[in-house]
């Protein structure tokens, strides 16, 4: 239910509305509103919960609150919405029972729709292959477009919501595998992100050596695993330290990118989520997904030619 005067929105939180987050659940009933324009509002106070001013876009919702927006006139968005249509996509399921739905998924398949984006978007692919077998799909959390690897699917709202607040509230492992430039050793980041805290576990695996335009280059194969989730988190943490992912196109060496693309081939950043664990209704779940095709040819290709250097 909303209500409204121009300057002041009104929403009850029920069942079929519900996110755990408030950015989230702002994002889906304010459809015509800019995102930039949603996290404005944060930001300069006018959101609500239950009469309590919020400015952190991550903070929780129950069911049964009431979410306010008041001082902003919204009827002069007019952001274009297209619902999401059904489309037919291969997935690629690692797991799947009577709640849940696991995929190793692509890189270079956008999670959501987005702007100058022909191809169809995974929540698409998604809701076609739930029309197939009777449920609605619900994503629990992202993967930026260029990573790959687990992504866990939700068949019903409830489990969505309880999905949502085990992995928000870290009590899933949650490991990837990266490769980055230079010689790491094991560390533990735990610099803020975005004013809040953070913290990635990053493990070599292998190191290798390569030769970049006559350039020796070190290259560190990694497990990472990250206890806290914030945007870009593994990226920005490896960046920061001096160790930035190969070939990643925000926080990466751009130099050394456009020689390791030329030489290798490879056309996205060197991320993939190898595995989720977590204990949800009384039972464990381990969901692992292999390294995908492009990852695994450039490391057998490093391995060749570490041996030879």
């Amino acid at each position: 239910m909303v209500s409204n005067n121009s300057t002041s929105y009104e929403w009850n939180v029920d069942e079929s509305n519900y996110f755990s987050r408030i950015d989230k659940f702002l994002r889906k009933v304010l459809k015509n509103v800019p995102l930039s324009a949603i996290y404005k509002l944060f930001r300069t106070g006018k959101v609500y919960v239950n009469n309590t001013r919020i400015k952190e876009p991550s903070s929780k919702l129950n069911l049964g609150d009431v979410v306010k927006i008041i001082g902003e006139d919204l009827s002069k968005y007019s952001r274009d919405y297209k619902e999401l249509k059904p489309a037919k996509m291969k997935l690629d399921i690692i797991y799947e029972d009577e709640i849940l739905l696991a995929i190793n998924k692509p890189a270079g398949v956008s999670v959501h729709p987005g702007k100058n984006v022909n191809k169809p978007s995974l929540i698409e692919g998604l809701k076609y292959y739930g029309e197939k077998n009777n449920f609605e799909p619900f994503l629990v959390h992202r993967l930026d477009r260029d990573t790959s690897g687990v992504m866990i699917i939700a068949k019903d709202r409830n489990t969505a919501r309880e999905l949502s607040n085990i992995i928000s509230s870290r009590n899933v492992e949650k490991k990837y595998i990266a490769l980055v430039f230079g010689k790491i050793s094991s560390m533990v980041i735990e610099e803020p992100i975005d004013n809040q805290y953070a913290k990635t576990i990053a493990k070599p695996i292998k190191y290798f050596k390569t030769y970049l335009n006559s350039e020796k280059i070190d290259l560190s194969f990694l497990e990472v695993e990250i206890e806290t989730g914030r945007k870009h988190q593994i990226r920005k943490h490896l960046s920061l330290k001096g160790f930035p992912i190969v070939c990643d196109k925000d926080y990466g060496d751009f130099r050394r990118n456009r020689q390791f693309m030329k030489k290798y081939e490879l056309k996205r950043h060197f991320l993939h989520c190898k595995q989720m664990k977590f204990t949800f209704d009384g039972k464990q779940y381990d969901i692992t997904a292999m390294l995908s095709e492009d990852l695994q040819k450039i490391i057998k290709l490093l391995e060749l030619e570490s041996g030879q250097i």
